[in-house]
């Protein structure tokens, strides 16, 4: 560990601007990125007190090796730079919100030419539109299956639609009239289009407009004695009501806004986020987080407000917080300006949005219950197969590090391998690496093994005696796959390189 005093900035050297600055290890990795409004203040901070430091704080600050910084011209712009930095370099020490469970969404791929709808998980696309997130896929299928009797539009992927285009033959869909069956030219391409928008406005809430539309339909085809017209008008419209019964009303039909809450302890908080759109919950999602320092619960906000909405498309006219961050003003500045209009950030105090803020409250004290059963459990069960490790290969303790090499060729060519790392059983992937075997021809796993051991071991005994630390990992434990062969090439590998 490093002394902070080695790389503490000369007194006066640090302006007194709002800026962001970034800590950096010894190999120039950034390892944390924060803003200030004084820089001066808040860098000095760290080297002041140190015992006074929050413990992961402290740990951050002798990893660093250095630190800088860059002045900004106003509270906007650090945010924006913040945000842009923790986006490219994913600093260690920063806090950084990660979904408690992969949540689906309800898809529209207006990307196509004949859009279409679907369950979705992971990272968002460019060009589909998203509803949601919703707790489970069986609540969207359900949602669909009402609504294709309105907006009957395409579901079926690529390889079914060209299928059906090919055989000039719908599918079932098309049969029932749950899809319009573009792929045999039922409908045009602008047609279909029409449909896929319609859909999107239903289910962002404009409701009323197609509700009032299929009322008025029905009742002038039963006054004009069209009555199995009349049947089906009235069939879809309650295929619509029961689509809307699925999603709770809390307020007034023109209220569209997120709420956000949070649970937390020393070390963790979990936050929940009710999605309301036409006065309708339309979804729910839950991420945790690791408290890398002392943070307050405005602090925990301002950094969910920044990481979640800085590239999303939907960020609602209101967002209730249960406390409201550092700079408001900035912060509401930044969201206004994703938005595209004004945003209201608020602390509901009484009434109905209280009331449901205290619903999203409960949800986050479960979740973060929930994420530490799980994490405890997770725990007990890496013991004890850490433990069984230990027993099988007869170690005096069980390895906290293991690193498990491969090498893998096209037919003697390319010749390549790879190691993994786990410690304390979980795996590390930032230590992962891949090896281009250099001095061996041909097909021949145990002196490429070698020779990948003997890289490995000369690069971190360099390195640890360059840091005065060449026992402070201890020996891996190596786990080896490849050719069968007369020689440990592990152990020859470490002796060559000087660790045996």
């Amino acid at each position: 560990m490093a002394d902070p005093a080695t790389y503490r900035p000369a007194p006066g050297s640090i302006p007194e601007s709002p800026g962001v600055y970034r800590f950096r290890d010894e190999h120039g990795r950034v390892i944390y990125v924060g803003k200030a409004k004084s820089l001066r203040s808040r860098l000095n901070s760290y080297f002041a007190d140190f015992s006074a430091l929050h413990p992961r704080t402290q740990t951050m600050v002798q990893t660093a090796a250095r630190v800088d910084w860059t002045v900004v011209g106003t509270e906007v712009e650090a945010l924006q730079l913040e945000y842009s930095w923790i986006k490219e370099f994913d600093p260690r020490f920063n806090v950084r919100y990660r979904d408690d469970k992969s949540y689906p969404y309800l898809a529209v791929t207006l990307n196509e030419e004949f859009p279409r709808v679907m369950v979705m998980r992971g990272a968002k696309r460019k060009g589909v539109r998203y509803f949601g997130p919703y707790s489970h896929a069986w609540a969207i299928r359900e949602t669909v299956d009402q609504l294709l009797r309105v907006f009957p539009v395409r579901t079926c992927s690529a390889g079914v639609f060209k299928r059906q285009h090919q055989l000039d033959r719908p599918c079932l869909l098309g049969y029932i009239g749950k899809c319009s069956a573009p792929c045999v030219g039922r409908v045009s391409p602008a047609e279909h289009r029409l449909l896929a928008d319609d859909f999107c406005d239903f289910m962002a809430g404009n409701a009323a407009r197609f509700t009032k539309r299929l009322e008025r339909d029905m009742r002038e085809a039963a006054a004009s004695q069209e009555y199995e017209r009349a049947a089906r008008l009235r069939d879809d419209l309650r295929a619509l009501e029961r689509a809307l019964e699925k999603q709770a009303v809390v307020f007034a039909d023109s209220i569209d806004c997120d709420m956000i809450a949070f649970a937390e302890d020393e070390l963790e908080a979990a936050v929940q986020v009710f999605y309301v759109r036409g006065g309708r919950i339309r979804g729910q999602r839950g991420w945790v987080v690791d408290k890398v320092e002392h943070v307050t619960t405005a602090d925990l906000v301002e950094d969910f407000l920044i990481q979640i909405y800085s590239e999303s498309d939907s960020v609602p006219r209101e967002v209730l917080v249960p406390a409201v961050p550092p700079d408001e003003e900035a912060m509401t500045e930044l969201l206004a300006e994703q938005r595209g209009g004004p945003v209201h950030l608020r602390v509901p105090r009484r009434g109905d949005k209280k009331a449901l803020l205290d619903t999203v409250a409960r949800n986050a004290h479960e979740a973060l219950k929930q994420h530490k059963t799980r994490r405890a459990s997770d725990l007990t069960t890496r013991s004890r197969a850490l433990q069984e490790i230990q027993e099988a290969l007869e170690l005096d303790d069980a390895p906290l590090r293991i690193e498990c090499y491969d090498v893998s060729n096209l037919q003697g060519t390319n010749v390549v391998a790879s190691m993994v790392v786990f410690e304390d059983g979980l795996a590390r992937k930032s230590e992962y690496r891949r090896f281009t075997i250099k001095a061996v021809e041909g097909q021949d796993d145990v002196r490429s093994i070698h020779e990948v051991i003997t890289r490995r071991f000369r690069r971190y005994l360099a390195e640890s005696e360059k840091m005065g630390e060449l026992d402070a990992l201890g020996d891996p434990a190596e786990a080896v796959a490849g050719g069968a062969g007369g020689s440990s090439p592990q152990s020859d590998g470490a002796d060559a390189g000087g660790a045996g």
